[in-house]
């Protein structure tokens, strides 16, 4: 994988951005194997990747139980902060499954605009993930306008300037080109990459600090583990996942499944640190993880 260039990437597995890069040959860059297409009966039209368009109707399904689950842990820290980002993902999922599939069609004049809106949403994620690693540490109060603002409006920031970094690549316009996707490709994998490290990182040092259990590790461990496994499919052997399955799938329907469990493992492991207080909630279940009390007289619930 060549620094800033998508040739290699795009050439393995067809990702929503390679259509609209390359040397402006109207192709785009395409994968060298891609999953059969599957055509609607008596209507002709074409929908592209039924795999993984089925396991982003599932991942809907699981991201509103989830969300379901986050609201009704009324008094557990960062919990507006946290459904943030689940709306941000479930938001980024049905746009990206209606890309993926040609329900937005590719020949469409608008069709760079919504890549480019999804390209934003997939950064605003690893961003506002790597936020509620730090509202974990209970820098500021959580769920306090200046908090879940903050969150809010930092992600929208930032996720606006991803959108346009991709529509000005797009279009080649800005002193970008969609020859050179540079800053394209380090929005997408540096700076999402230090994102996903820092909150990583962030909670490791939390669960050694502040949890007197170490399980928690465990689900931040298969997060990992199966996020990792979905980009090493997606970038590195789709194409021989291709060939073996004679084109019915593709590293774009693993890769889906990956990205899902790795979200639900966030969604777990945020649960299983989170301390409801009983007498203020509504239905909700007491967690099992206690905090441990520092020796310096203070604590706050939740973490």
């Amino acid at each position: 994988m060549k620094f800033g260039q998508f040739d290699s990437i795009c050439a393995e597995n067809a990702l929503i951005v390679c259509p609209l890069l390359g040397q402006g040959n109207g192709l785009g860059l395409q994968p060298t194997c891609y999953a059969r297409n599957l055509e609607v009966v008596k209507t002709g039209v074409l929908i592209f990747q039924p795999a993984a368009l089925f396991i982003r109707i599932v991942t809907i399904f699981m991201c509103g139980i989830m969300i379901f689950h986050i609201s009704s842990k009324y008094t557990a820290v960062g919990r507006k902060e946290m459904v943030t980002f689940f709306y941000l993902f479930l938001l980024d999922t049905i746009l990206s499954m209606l890309l993926v599939s040609n329900i937005i069609p590719m020949a469409w004049q608008g069709y760079h605009y919504f890549v480019a809106i999804d390209f934003g949403l997939v950064v605003a994620c690893f961003w506002c993930l790597m936020l509620n690693g730090f509202i974990s540490f209970q820098f500021m109060e959580d769920g306090t306008r200046l908090s879940v603002w903050g969150v809010r409006l930092s992600s929208l920031v930032i996720g606006l300037f991803s959108a346009f970094v991709a529509i000005a690549t797009f279009e080649s316009v800005a002193g970008f080109h969609r020859g050179n996707p540079v800053l394209l490709w380090v929005m997408m994998y540096v700076f999402t990459g230090v994102c996903l490290v820092v909150y990583i990182v962030s909670q490791i040092l939390l669960v050694f600090k502040t949890m007197r259990d170490r399980w928690p590790l465990g689900d931040i461990t298969f997060g990992v583990v199966f996020f990792a496994m979905g980009q090493i499919i997606t970038i590195g052997i789709s194409n021989t996942i291709c060939r073996g399955s004679k084109h019915y799938l593709d590293g774009t329907f693993f890769g889906a499944c990956s990205v899902l469990l790795a979200v639900m493992f966030v969604y777990k492991y945020w649960d299983s640190i989170t301390k409801e207080d009983l007498e203020f909630s509504v239905g909700g279940k007491q967690n099992v993880w206690e905090h441990q009390q520092p020796q310096h007289g203070y604590s706050h619930g939740g973490y």
